[in-house]
């Protein structure tokens, strides 16, 4: 009786593992893309068409506006005019309104134009998604925490202050639930898509970040210099069109931020009366979710700038190393992308000495002219990359203002003059 031996299994090559990986990972970025797609079509940025257009503003306009502001005038509140409470209120709602409609239009704007591949630079034409493939999905996983925990931390003290407010006003209890489940809907609409702006600009930046990070690796590769300026010159014209998209969200959103900030301050510390949680927390509430949005601004324009500018230390470091090597040029030769290399393998160095000892002296060949213009082409090579790097230093702009350590400091200690300002002129001590 004849055995038939089993047939073993196919042995996949390396080639096909690597391409399966591949496939899952593309996989893997295509289900994170769909699902911001899904959460900015719900919060109405994804306005691709004319209907989802009409849909998502008049979405903002009945709940983020219309709702909160019926709620203001009609619900019944016997102190409300005593501590000035609805007209604090309808303060706020100006406010939170005009800096969630700021965000919604500049961004909506931008994905309508570029779409969500185009407008994050993970688009599969630039050549560069199967290297980082894997950091744009942390990245964008890293979006919707950021989100998360801010949004958290202000919805927290937005609930406490509804709760204390139903305490106040006396209502019944189903009305007050009602009441406070309706601005609390609201306010969630409006400040997540207040927040979702600046953290949209935020994931920008951060994949950027990615490939600046990745650009001191380069320099360890044995290319050509022309290769490396290519390269940045790809980074910063990503950064100028970052800069162009974003220069009119955030200039806006700072300035109406700045002036609602103030308003505050004047509403709370010029007004004589009684100011306590119930009628003044919402200022506090308000004022936070707006300084977060802009701080996440700052801090990611300032990350990416920062990277950008360190640039041009990484490739001084780079171009010293390679031009302060131990071996001696007149022992070097040049090879096409600027490494050194020896000329001659260790210790086959030719010496020669004479019959006296006192004569004897090494012999070291002199190095040929073309051995040392290759040597200098290379070194005024890598010193024009250096100085085209101090040169064109790079960052995200405003108006040709770059968003730096120095322009957050100027910012701060502006701010900080007004403050002091408003304050000087509201708060006044008078002695007999």
């Amino acid at each position: 009786m004849a055995l038939h031996n089993p047939v073993p299994p196919p042995i996949e090559t390396p080639l096909v593992i690597v391409e399966e990986e591949e496939e899952v990972n593309d996989t893997q970025l295509t289900v994170s893309l769909r699902r911001l797609e899904t959460f900015l079509g719900i919060f109405g940025f994804w306005q691709c068409s004319v209907l989802t257009f009409v849909l998502s503003w008049l979405s903002f306009l009945l709940l983020g506006v219309a709702l909160p502001l019926l709620i203001i005038k009609f619900s019944y509140c016997s102190n409300c005019e005593k501590y000035e409470i609805r007209t604090f209120e309808l303060e706020i709602l100006i406010s939170q309104s005009i800096v969630a409609a700021i965000s919604l239009l500049c961004i909506s704007h931008n994905l309508r134009k570029y779409g969500v591949r185009k407008f994050l630079f993970v688009d599969r034409y630039h050549g560069h998604i199967t290297q980082f493939r894997q950091e744009y999905i942390l990245r964008i996983n890293g979006f919707f925490r950021l989100l998360a925990v801010w949004f958290l931390l202000c919805f927290i003290l937005k609930a406490a202050r509804e709760v204390v407010h139903v305490v106040y006003v006396h209502h019944s209890w189903w009305q007050s639930v009602g009441i406070s489940a309706a601005l609390l809907v609201s306010w969630t609409y409006s400040t997540v898509i207040y927040l979702t702006g600046g953290a949209l600009f935020h994931l920008v930046c951060n994949l950027q970040v990615i490939h600046f990070e990745n650009y001191g690796k380069l320099l360890e590769r044995d290319v050509d210099v022309s290769v490396y300026i290519e390269e940045h010159i790809r980074l910063t014209h990503h950064l100028s069109k970052i800069s162009h998209r974003f220069r009119i969200f955030l200039i806006l959103e700072f300035l109406f931020v700045t002036a609602s900030q103030f308003m505050s301050l004047l509403e709370t510390t010029g007004n004589r009366g009684i100011i306590n949680f119930t009628n003044g927390g919402d200022f506090v509430v308000c004022s936070i979710a707006e300084l977060v949005g802009i701080i996440i601004c700052l801090h990611a324009a300032a990350k990416i700038t920062h990277r950008a500018q360190g640039l041009a230390s990484v490739a001084s470091r780079w171009h010293a190393l390679v031009t302060c090597n131990p071996n001696d040029a007149s022992q070097l030769g040049m090879n096409n992308g600027g490494s050194l290399e020896t000329a001659y393998p260790s210790g086959s160095l030719p010496i020669s000495y004479s019959e006296s000892d006192l004569e004897s002296v090494d012999y070291v060949p002199m190095p040929t002219n073309t051995q040392l213009a290759s040597y200098m082409s290379m070194y005024q090579k890598r010193q024009a990359f250096v100085t085209y790097l101090q040169s064109n230093p790079g960052g995200v702009t405003v108006f040709g203002w770059t968003i730096d350590r120095v322009l957050i400091n100027t910012i701060f200690f502006v701010e900080l003059s007004l403050v002091l300002f408003v304050l000087g002129k509201t708060i006044t001590f008078t002695t007999k």
